[in-house]
């Protein structure tokens, strides 16, 4: 299988980092094929400017974006890895769905109804975040983000989520917890049978 992971996070030692690392190893030896996209590293322009916005509506896209284009096409499993910070995607991710998920690639409408275009792909996302599980979930905030970022952005596409990850109480995660996550991940991926896949409502999540 084809895999792509496209990640978000500043500091290369972060727990994202350390969770993303681990993932790509596990996928190595599975002898799967593997290609990263780290947006900071990439130094990924993530400003949907005038001419991006005008592109989009003939299907014209600028260079750095039809190059993500094509490692999604050649992608069997797209698998997303950032911190939620300020409840939504690092801006930097954002930047990323605004000008690479365009219209005529990721989506579009045909006599009025929407289409995703990128159905027959699946996909995985990991996120970490500081409150508990305990906490998104009094507040409404696990249901605000399935519906935002996994309805509103990831199944609107096309893409079939297998499973989305949270790890909690992430700023204050400790080794066990860790290697437990990584476990967790590495378990999601080596689980062939696809129908066995599920999505997790907020697991946890880090910084």
């Amino acid at each position: 299988m084809k895999h792509l992971v496209i990640y978000a996070h500043p500091n290369y030692s972060s727990l994202n980092g350390q969770l993303k690392n681990s993932l790509i190893d596990n996928l190595l030896d599975q002898r799967e094929e593997v290609e990263l996209r780290d947006l900071y590293q990439l130094n990924f322009n993530p400003v949907l400017s005038l001419n991006d916005a005008e592109g989009q509506r003939i299907g014209k896209v600028e260079n750095d974006v039809e190059k993500e284009q094509e490692f999604i096409r050649w992608a069997d499993c797209i698998t997303f890895i950032h911190p939620i910070w300020w409840t939504g995607l690092p801006a930097i991710m954002k930047g990323y769905i605004d000008r690479v998920f365009s219209y005529g690639f990721a989506y579009q409408y045909q006599q009025g109804v929407q289409q995703g275009l990128l159905a027959g792909k699946h996909t995985v996302i990991i996120n970490t975040h500081g409150k508990s599980k305990a906490e998104y979930a009094e507040t409404g905030m696990e249901k605000a983000l399935s519906l935002t970022s996994d309805k509103g952005i990831y199944v609107y596409c096309g893409l079939e989520i297998k499973k989305h990850l949270f790890f909690d109480n992430a700023d204050r995660a400790t080794a066990e917890s860790i290697e437990k996550w990584k476990t967790e991940i590495k378990e999601t991926f080596d689980n062939r049978k696809v129908d066995n896949f599920e999505v997790n409502n907020l697991q946890k999540i880090d910084n």
